[in-house]
């Protein structure tokens, strides 16, 4: 069934537009908040937010919506998705909320919400909540002396940096360790350079500044390159590139080099397996991973399980298979053991425990396998359903009989743009690009 809100990742669109004006959100909050109402005891619902401008209008007009139906709500303010995943069960709140667009620019905003036990909705739900907010939802206001109230939590970021620190073992340090970390001007611009020198590091900030329309502006996990220039020219040991809510990380080595989240789980991998961490003998990612890392895992005896492109489709495998460690290329790195959804502090530290450990630079320690050449082609549309095209069709097809058992194909529709996903792989780099070139073409001239 087609989602009229719901994206991958909770709601998602152009602030002020379409599905993501305060209407919507105040719609949202009266649905959720009716959905998560249990009994008749007192109800709460926290709320976090990264740096958008439009985080005010979306934030105010959920507790408008919420506190309607009676939810008392917490606001933290700016925080990272991670955090209020964990302050929800942590203050026993029976619903979380996170007002963020991830890794978008500033325009965009988006609505991501959390049940009690910390963990994304499931598509269920979502549809339930999307259900709720188009039928008779002003049937259900409260009372008037049942309304619910609204006040703000000054400690949740120190909550959160606690939270983080004791994550990284504690017969460890980072004393002698330089760090350049990018916090993309968003949710964890504050709480990252913090938790990072608490622990001992030398912290070289980028993206700190945030002032509402520079989030992920040149910096943080998409926009690296200012990091990576400012570790070669400050000679760090390790650089730590956020995303704007701060649920993806991406590394750079000692020499500035890239080192994307398939290599990170590679790495944790191998290193839970070794301190016999590891709760199951593999780990869970999508179908856009490397076959690099799969085959790496392979000859170490573990297995890779791919899901669908998101990272909640990564928990729910995780937690109905057992896993602890899985996440996405794109930097989504999620250790069940610590957090309920990507946290891309919490697996930054992890890769810094490693360092310390085996006392090897990043550069080695992360050069875990050679990564197939593998070519990511995004494709706009306006309108339609060019996918279901017979030319786009019979592209795939021919694509996948020319790559043959040495790669692989993954064409989607992105659940948060209006944009098709053209990706191949395989040994032979240019027949990869061509592969992928002629599908893009095919999907242009079906859309058109």
């Amino acid at each position: 069934m087609a989602r009229k809100y719901f994206g991958t990742d909770g709601i998602r669109g152009t602030a002020n537009r379409s599905n993501m004006t305060a209407e919507t959100a105040l719609r949202v909050g009266m649905a959720a908040g009716r959905y998560f109402t249990r009994g008749e005891h007192r109800h709460r619902v926290v709320i976090g937010k990264d740096t958008r401008l439009s985080g005010y209008m979306i934030e105010n007009a959920l507790v408008a919506g919420f506190t309607s139906v009676g939810m008392d709500v917490v606001q933290f303010g700016p925080l990272p998705t991670p955090a209020v995943a964990m302050l929800t069960r942590s203050m026993r709140a029976d619903l979380g909320v996170m007002i963020s667009a991830s890794h978008n620019s500033y325009e965009d905003n988006g609505i991501k919400l959390f049940g009690p036990d910390g963990f994304k909705l499931s598509d269920d739900v979502e549809h339930e909540i999307e259900r709720m907010m188009d039928n008779g939802i002003h049937d259900h206001l409260a009372k008037p002396e049942m309304i619910g109230r609204a006040k703000r939590l000054e400690d949740a970021q120190a909550r959160y940096i606690e939270f983080a620190k004791r994550t990284f073992p504690k017969h460890l340090s980072l004393e002698g360790v330089r760090i350049v970390v990018d916090c993309a001007n968003g949710a964890a611009y504050k709480v990252a350079p913090t938790a990072l020198w608490e622990l001992g590091a030398e912290v070289v900030t980028v993206g700190v500044d945030p002032d509402g329309t520079n989030i992920n502006a040149r910096c943080g996990s998409t926009a690296p390159e200012r990091m990576c220039s400012l570790v070669r020219e400050r000679r760090a040991d390790i650089g730590i590139a956020l995303d704007g809510d701060a649920d993806r990380v991406i590394i750079a080595d000692e020499n500035g080099q890239i080192i994307d989240g398939d290599q990170i789980m590679g790495l944790v991998a191998q290193s839970w397996k070794e301190m016999g961490l590891l709760s199951a003998p593999g780990i869970v990612s999508t179908v856009m991973s490397n076959l690099g890392l799969e085959r790496y895992l392979k000859d170490q005896g573990l297995s890779l399980a791919r899901t669908q492109v998101g990272d909640r489709y990564v928990v729910e495998h995780m937690r109905s298979h057992g896993f602890n460690v899985g996440g996405e290329q794109s930097g989504h790195i999620v250790l069940s053991d610590f957090a309920t959804t990507g946290d891309g502090l919490v697996a930054a530290l992890q890769v810094l425990a490693v360092l310390q450990t085996t006392n090897k630079p990043v550069s080695e320690a992360c050069d875990l396998f050679e990564p197939l050449p593998q070519l990511l082609k995004n494709v706009r549309f306006r309108s339609g359903a060019p996918l279901e095209s017979a030319l786009v069709q019979e592209a795939i097809k021919e694509g996948e009989a020319r790559l043959g058992e040495s790669g692989r194909i993954v064409v989607r529709k992105s659940g948060t743009e209006p944009l098709i996903r053209v990706m191949a792989e395989g040994d032979d780099e240019g027949l990869v690009e061509a592969v992928v070139n002629d599908i893009a073409t095919a999907i242009e001239k079906a859309a058109a």
